[in-house]
């Protein structure tokens, strides 16, 4: 293996695939219950969505510090890193991120990179950036590695009840509550130009929900076309078997994993939601 001329940090809006490198140093996000605060490596899962049911108080989710940028961005021990934020539209972190970095006094040099995402579509591009790495690549070259992953990815989500979005102020109480009685569930994806949320589709219940978002994979990339997809669910695992069912019913997947959703990211879509990002064929760099 070649010696990498630069390592490769990310924040906490990444989801982490066990057969993905995703294993690099995180600036974390928070998660607020009124006055005690959690970093997501303080909280599981399965902690936060017991609160989420139980605590009357609803929690927010906080943005990396620049200190916590700053502890990520020292820790590879490289001249050079790289840090690939999630998308500035939906996030403050990446500007977290840019504070970090002019704060930083003989540190390493660094170089940000918006992905432009989040979540399952952001470990893609955390994988490409720590395969140029190990590659001996430069970061201008990863950053266009990352670039064309970017491009060819796609990230929808879906979830049970807008309840956890009206609670967060995501979504407006008359929507929540029209969208409750008429027992719609929305499929959501990122605008590849904005990167920020926008929605697909609609569908009358959460089963047919998770059948409309993988139909829009589908109209995507066309049928047939080989897959990689990364799956993410909350506490239903079973949903994302079922998603890789019906994708795999009209393609073949060359490669697919999944992985719980993140608990800062659990917090806005409550315990039952179904994710995945997905892009065509073998990795850029292997074709």
């Amino acid at each position: 293996m070649t010696t990498p001329r630069f390592g490769v940090v990310t924040d906490g809006g990444l989801d982490v695939y066990p057969t993905l490198h995703g294993e690099v140093p995180v600036a974390p996000f928070a998660v607020n219950f009124g006055s005690t605060t959690y970093r997501v490596t303080e909280i599981t899962r399965e902690d936060l969505y017991r609160q989420l049911q139980t605590n009357p108080v609803h929690p927010t989710s906080a943005q990396p510090t620049p200190q916590d940028w700053m502890t990520a961005m020292q820790a590879p021990g490289t001249p050079e890193v790289l840090a690939v934020t999630t998308s500035a539209a939906l996030s403050g972190s990446h500007n977290s991120a840019d504070q970090a970095r002019q704060l930083l006094e003989g540190g390493p040099q660094v170089t940000l990179h918006d992905s432009g995402t989040l979540s399952a579509a952001l470990a893609f591009q955390v994988h490409a950036a720590v395969t140029a790495a190990q590659r001996g690549l430069s970061v201008a070259e990863a950053r266009e590695w990352l670039r064309a992953v970017h491009a060819e990815t796609e990230l929808y989500f879906t979830i049970e009840t807008l309840e956890y979005l009206r609670r967060g102020g995501r979504i407006g109480r008359v929507q929540a509550a029209v969208g409750g009685l008429l027992n719609l569930k929305p499929v959501v994806t990122v605008d590849k130009t904005a990167g920020t949320y926008t929605n697909a589709a609609r569908a009358r219940s959460y089963r047919g929900a998770i059948q409309a978002l993988t139909e829009q994979v589908t109209r995507r990339f066309g049928e047939g076309t080989p897959l990689r997809v990364g799956l993410l669910f909350g506490d239903h695992p079973e949903d994302a078997d079922t998603a890789l069912t019906q994708l795999a019913a009209r393609h073949p997947i060359v490669w697919s994993d999944r992985t719980g959703v993140n608990p800062v990211l659990s917090v806005h879509v409550g315990p039952r939601a179904l994710g995945l990002a997905a892009a065509p064929g073998a990795w850029p760099w292997d074709r």
